[in-house]
C-alpha cells in the first residue's frame, strides 16, 4: 500500500473539487448556460469512458484482472441505464434537450478525449493508472455535485441526478478494486502506472481550463 500511499498524495494537487470551475459550482456561481455548456462538453470523456475501460481490458494478460476491468465495464454500458445515458438525463434536467454536438466545441475537450486514448493504449500499466486517477476521486466529486445543485440550482429530481448518485457509490467499490490490480504489480509495472495516473489528473484538470475560460469570457 505504499505505493498507493504515494500516488495518492502526487495525485492531490490535481484534486477536481480544488479547481475554481468545481468551486464556483458548488458555490452557486455558475450560470444555467455554463452548467449545460460543461454537461454537453463533459458528455463526450463520458460516452468514450467504456471504451477506455475495454482498451486496458484487452492489455490485461491476467484473466482474473480482466474479470474486475469487465465488471467496471458492464456497469458502464449495460442497459437502459448505462451511464452515458444517464448522463444525457442530467443534461435533460438543465435545458431540456438532451442535444450533443457530434464533436466536442472546445478544444481541451478534444485533447481530454484524445489524451485518455493515448493513454489507455500506451500499455496496461498506463492505463490502469489514467482509470485509477479518475475512479478514486469520482465519489467525492460527485457528491460534491449533487449538493451544489440541490442547494444552488434547485435541481433535486432523481432521475436528474442518478448519474451522480450511482458515481457516489460505485466508484469507491472500483477505486478498491483498481487498488489491488495496481498493489499487485511490481516497481517498475507501477511506475508506469504512476505516470499515467498524473496524465490522467492533467488531463481532467485541463478539460475544467478550458470550461473556466469560456465561462469567465462570457
Amino acid at each position: 500500500m505504499k505505493f498507493i500511499e504515494y500516488l495518492n498524495k502526487n495525485l492531490e494537487v490535481w484534486f477536481l473539487l480544488q479547481h475554481p470551475f468545481y468551486q464556483s459550482w458548488n458555490h452557486g456561481k455558475l450560470t444555467t448556460e455554463t452548467l449545460v455548456l460543461y454537461a454537453q462538453e463533459y458528455y463526450h470523456h463520458v460516452a468514450a469512458f467504456p471504451r477506455y475501460i475495454s482498451q486496458i481490458h484487452t492489455l490485461c494478460n491476467d484473466i482474473q484482472d480482466r474479470q474486475v476491468l469487465l465488471d467496471n465495464l458492464i456497469d458502464e454500458e449495460r442497459g437502459e441505464n448505462n451511464h452515458p445515458e444517464l448522463w444525457l438525463r442530467f443534461l435533460n434536467g438543465l435545458c431540456n434537450s438532451r442535444s450533443i454536438s457530434i464533436t466536442p466545441q472546445l478544444g481541451t475537450t478534444k485533447e481530454l478525449v484524445d489524451g485518455f486514448f493515448e493513454l489507455v493504449k500506451a500499455d496496461y500499466e498506463t492505463g490502469l493508472g489514467a482509470l485509477y486517477a479518475y475512479e478514486r476521486q469520482t465519489p467525492a466529486v460527485a457528491k460534491s455535485k449533487i449538493e451544489g445543485l440541490k442547494n444552488h440550482y434547485n435541481i433535486n429530481d432523481s432521475g436528474t441526478l442518478e448519474f451522480f448518485t450511482v458515481h457516489e457509490k460505485a466508484d469507491e467499490w472500483h477505486t478498491e478494486q483498481l487498488t489491488n490490480l495496481i498493489c499487485k504489480l511490481d516497481e517498475k509495472s507501477q511506475q508506469r502506472v504512476h505516470e499515467g495516473a498524473i496524465e490522467g489528473a492533467k488531463l481532467l484538470w485541463r478539460f475544467l481550463d478550458g470550461i473556466s475560460a469560456t465561462y469567465m469570457m462570457n
